[in-house]
This record gives structure tokens, sequence and C-alpha cells, in this order.
């Protein structure tokens, strides 16, 4: 927020499930207070039975950037989903939008025959894309396949090409956070437990009364599948807790991995916020 204030700045959400409504608390979303006064845009404004891909998010971003608010303002980007970054900096190719019919088509095939057949499929058409995913992964299978069949090409080559940046990606100051793994085990457990208290078990309530497809991006959430088998009586309270912690410890190791490998020297890397101040307020 120090970094808004002195540069006239707002805060743009790079992070694919804080983009969802409902899950205010359980996928961290800033709440008011976090705000301090602050402009925030592209938190909690996607209905949660809504596929929303990097491709939408882009297309929000773009029509955000054209507004006549943000004219003059300094555009802070802030997540953890690193494939919205490469699509802002231009490293995604603008794949065409998927009609509606298609993606039914897939989800449908998911729901009716189960995801060995759906892999098995894009094994089929796509084995390029199949090679790069788990069988397990549900929500990449559906998208391969999705277009494929809207585009006649293998996802992996849209991959491959390159779009226009949407920022001033030569002038954009680019900063990783990456925290001592011992300090974010702590924080992780701490913010977990204050999560609770402000009511995270109630969204996932909320979330299980819309029955939604499991296979639907919202439900890939850290927190849902835990919390909803406690609530479905499978499981304690206090194991899904330490379930939950435990799998958001494994994700923010993969993810702290991943962007070390996919982002290059342009990136400086800090412990943490305070660290890296000195960057942007210099």
């Amino acid at each position: 927020m120090e970094i808004a204030r002195q540069r006239n700045g707002v805060v743009i959400n790079a992070d694919s499930m804080q983009v969802y409504d409902i899950l205010h608390i359980l996928t961290a979303q800033p709440d008011k207070d976090e705000m301090a006064g602050i402009p925030h845009y592209l938190y909690g404004f996607v209905k949660p039975g809504e596929v929303f891909s990097a491709g939408h998010w882009l297309e929000a971003v773009r029509k955000l950037l054209q507004s006549h608010e943000l004219k003059r303002r300094t555009c802070i980007f802030v997540g953890g989903t690193g494939l919205y970054f490469r699509a802002l900096l231009g490293g995604l190719a603008s794949i065409p939008s998927i009609e509606m019919e298609i993606r039914k088509k897939w989800r449908q095939f998911l729901q009716e025959k189960g995801i060995v057949p759906l892999y098995e499929y894009l094994a089929e058409k796509d084995p390029l894309m199949a090679q790069r995913l788990s069988p397990a992964d549900g929500q990449r299978i559906l998208r391969a396949l999705e277009v494929w069949e809207a585009t006649g090409r293998s996802l992996a080559e849209w991959q491959r090409m390159n779009a226009e940046s949407f920022v001033d990606a030569v002038h954009a100051c680019r900063v990783l956070l990456m925290p001592e793994r011992r300090d974010l085990a702590t924080r992780i457990s701490i913010r977990f437990d204050t999560m609770i208290e402000k009511g995270a078990l109630e969204e996932v309530r909320k979330l299980q009364a819309m029955r939604l497809d499991p296979a639907m991006p919202v439900m890939k959430a850290i927190g849902v599948r835990e919390f909803s088998a406690y609530l479905d009586g499978k499981i304690s309270l206090q194991a899904a807790i330490e379930k939950i912690k435990a799998e958001t410890r494994r994700y923010a190791k993969r993810q702290m991995t991943w962007l070390r490998h996919q982002f290059d020297e342009t990136w400086q890397h800090f412990p943490g916020a305070q660290e890296a101040l000195h960057v942007f307020l210099k």
C-alpha cells in the first residue's frame, strides 16, 4: 500500500482464485482495512459457476487499462498466478474464445464418462499436450480439448506464440517475493488460523450449496475439497485444517519453483515486501 500511496497507484489482482466471488476469505482477498483506501480491481467479481481463463483475465485487464479512471495511475499487479503475468507481458498467444457449446460438450463428457476416457481422448487427438498434462488434471485436460476442437490446433502450438504486451514490458518493474521456507510455513499456519476465525468454513458451506461441477476452477481452490469432506462428515475439522495447511505448503513450494524457472533475470527476488520497497520508491 505504501507504493500505491507514493506513486498514485492502484492494485490489480493477478491471482486466478481471487477473481471469484464467495471465497473472499479462503482465497485471502484483501478486506477493506487491508485495502487502506487504495483502489483495488479484479477481486471477487466472477461468479463461482463461471469458467475464467487467463484469456478472460487479460481481456478484463485490457478494458481496465483503457478506462478513464486509470489514466495517469500507476498500476500495481499483485498475485501468484504466473500464467497471468506471462500473458500480461506478451508471453501468451491470444487464443480465440471458445464457444459455450464446446465447453458444455466436454464437461458433459467428463461428468458422464470420467477423467480416464477424457485423458485417453486427448492423447489420441493431441498427444503433445497429453504428454505435458497429468492424467488427473481434469481442468487442464478440458482446456486442451476445447482449444483443439475450437481451433484445430494443439494448445501447445498456441503457447509457443507470443502476443502483444498490454503494459510497457521494457520499463515494468518486476519483483518476485521469495520468503524463506521456514518463515513461509509459519505464516501459512497463522494466516489460515485467522481465515477460520473470519469465516472461511462458512464460505465453503455456501459454495457447497451451489452444487457446482467438481471440475469447475473455483472448486480447485485450496480448502474447498478438505472443508467439503468435513461438512460431509468424512473427516474431523482438525484433520481438514491440517490437510489444508499441508496442501498450502506444498503449493507454495511448487509455485516458487515454477516462478524461478519461468521468469528471467529481469525479475528481482526479495524475501519480503519490505525489502522490495526501495526498488519501487527509489
